[in-house]
């Protein structure tokens, strides 16, 4: 009488766990298929890490070497650039940053500031990168070696302007010939990596 019991019992244990076995299988899958792919996407305003590193290639940017105020005090030309990670404008106009380090990164301080890490302040003083920050992204200011601005810009700036300022600071002969930037495939900057 005791083992019919017993195996009563234990069907209807084995047959509870297969109830609760199949709805967790089926809570598992809703769950799975319910969630958002990771795309990278250009175009959006949507997250998708370092914006120098998705778009760029060029993960060396952030953070900048130096603080504002210590470029400022060593007389260096300074490339300051506002940018946002999710900001489509910030991830089209990441490349031109990189671009600009590629041409005046070893005699400039570039200086790329994501406006996120910008301190909430009524006030800035002129070493701070708030003092300078005017409301939108991107937005590039360039400083001579007094520290004195010479181009503040939002938006699109093109590289040429860019490069023109920087041109008259080091005494360079003007640019004969303008060449546009073109964005290069993803591919080529996996393949730039592994090399």
């Amino acid at each position: 009488m005791n083992s019919t019991k017993f195996l009563f019992l234990h069907k209807q244990i084995t047959g509870w766990q297969k109830w609760l076995s199949k709805c967790l299988l089926l809570v598992i899958s809703l769950f799975i298929i319910s969630m958002q792919p990771a795309y990278a996407g250009l175009d959006n305003d949507l997250y998708d890490g370092n914006i120098f590193v998705v778009y760029a290639g060029n993960g060396s940017l952030v953070p900048p070497r130096q603080t504002l105020a210590q470029a400022l005090a060593e007389h260096k030309p300074i490339f300051l650039a506002f940018y946002l990670d999710d900001s489509s404008d910030s991830k089209r106009y990441a490349i031109s940053i990189s671009r600009v380090q590629e041409f005046y990164g070893r005699v400039a301080e570039i200086m790329p500031i994501n406006v996120d890490a910008i301190p909430l302040k009524q006030t800035y003083d002129p070493t701070e990168p708030g003092y300078y920050y005017s409301g939108g992204v991107p937005q590039v200011v360039v400083f001579n070696k007094s520290g004195e601005v010479v181009l503040n810009k939002k938006g699109q700036v093109p590289f040429e302007d860019i490069d023109d300022q920087f041109r008259k600071i080091f005494d360079l002969s003007a640019r004969t010939e303008t060449a546009q930037l073109k964005r290069r495939a993803f591919n080529e900057f996996s393949s730039e990596l592994a090399k």
